[in-house]
């Protein structure tokens, strides 16, 4: 008989735990968790994983945030899950994922390998991933921990007609997500349209224009991930001068640093800007430009269709 999932999450992603297990009636697994003072955390599994099919959320996220996540993921293993699927809401990380210049440290390939030295539960170890800023960083995983990259498309797509209409172009910030946003755009039945760029020399480039007609049409310009807002909002202007009668910005992973929520919103180029909940802390923004859609649909598909099995 199938065991149902049980769901665990590190303390930065207890709200996508909550989110997951009321809209996919999921058991929540209890964890008893402490930070002490020197920084050093303590975890206690109150929930009986022995024999059962676990999940647990969390993330590569930069200081304690990994590690939490790790030896959450060992304990879930040591205690005698069944199965064990890691879901990565967002693989952080994952702009570094070649060396471009002698030296480089290709981090997104050092985390993989981490996270594939956990110990192996009785009848597999799998972690997901939700849209991948490079479509090679599975490779990187080793032994025998499955990856599996799915996709936030069904939100993105939902979110472009509601706000757009039928008739709208689907943009990229440049020519590197083109063919995604062409998939996209093929899905939706609309044209697609990216950015071309001249370099002027080692580290500038100059927006030339987009590669395709706008003619007076709203445009969506989607991106897996803002970070400062600056490439955004160089490709709205871009689409903008172009002639776009109305902008919107889509994004999977939100991470909005320093500065970036403001610049986008004194911009005054967009009407409206989604992200989804991807990463901690987006779930808390409170913005008039900002909307935020939960990944947990997603989330709960997939694991869904693993009960078919």
């Amino acid at each position: 008989m199938h065991h149902p999932f049980l769901i665990f999450s590190s303390p930065c992603y207890q709200y996508l735990q909550d989110e997951v297990c009321l809209k996919g009636s999921y058991e929540k697994g209890i964890v008893e968790f402490q930070r002490f003072s020197d920084g050093e955390h303590y975890y206690r599994i109150d929930s009986n994983v022995s024999g059962r099919d676990v999940v647990a959320i969390g993330s590569t996220l930069p200081g304690n945030h990994f590690l939490e996540f790790y030896d959450l993921a060992s304990g879930l293993v040591q205690y005698g899950a069944r199965s064990l699927t890691l879901i990565l809401p967002y693989y952080s990380y994952s702009t570094m994922e070649r060396a471009t210049h002698y030296g480089d440290v290709v981090t997104a390939k050092t985390r993989a390998r981490l996270l594939s030295s956990l110990p192996q539960a009785s009848l597999c170890n799998k972690i997901v991933m939700i849209d991948l800023h490079n479509e090679g960083i599975p490779h990187y995983f080793e032994g025998t921990l499955r990856p599996i990259h799915i996709s936030a498309s069904e939100i993105i797509l939902d979110v472009a007609k509601s706000w757009a209409g039928k008739d709208f172009v689907l943009a990229s910030t440049d020519a590197g997500r083109a063919k995604w946003v062409e998939s996209l755009a093929s899905e939706l039945g609309v044209d697609p349209a990216f950015l071309l760029k001249k370099r002027l020399g080692d580290k500038k480039t100059k927006v030339v224009a987009p590669a395709s007609p706008i003619t007076s049409k709203p445009v969506v310009i989607y991106d897996d991930m803002i970070r400062s807002g600056s490439s955004l909002i160089e490709a709205a202007k871009a689409y903008s001068d172009a002639g776009a009668s109305s902008i919107y910005a889509l994004t999977t992973h939100g991470i909005f640093s320093s500065d970036a929520l403001p610049k986008l919103g004194s911009s005054g180029l967009f009407k409206k800007i989604m992200t989804t909940n991807t990463v901690p802390g987006t779930e808390k923004i409170k913005d008039k430009l900002i909307e935020v859609r939960s990944i947990s649909p997603i989330i709960v598909d997939y694991l869904r269709k693993q009960e078919e099995f």
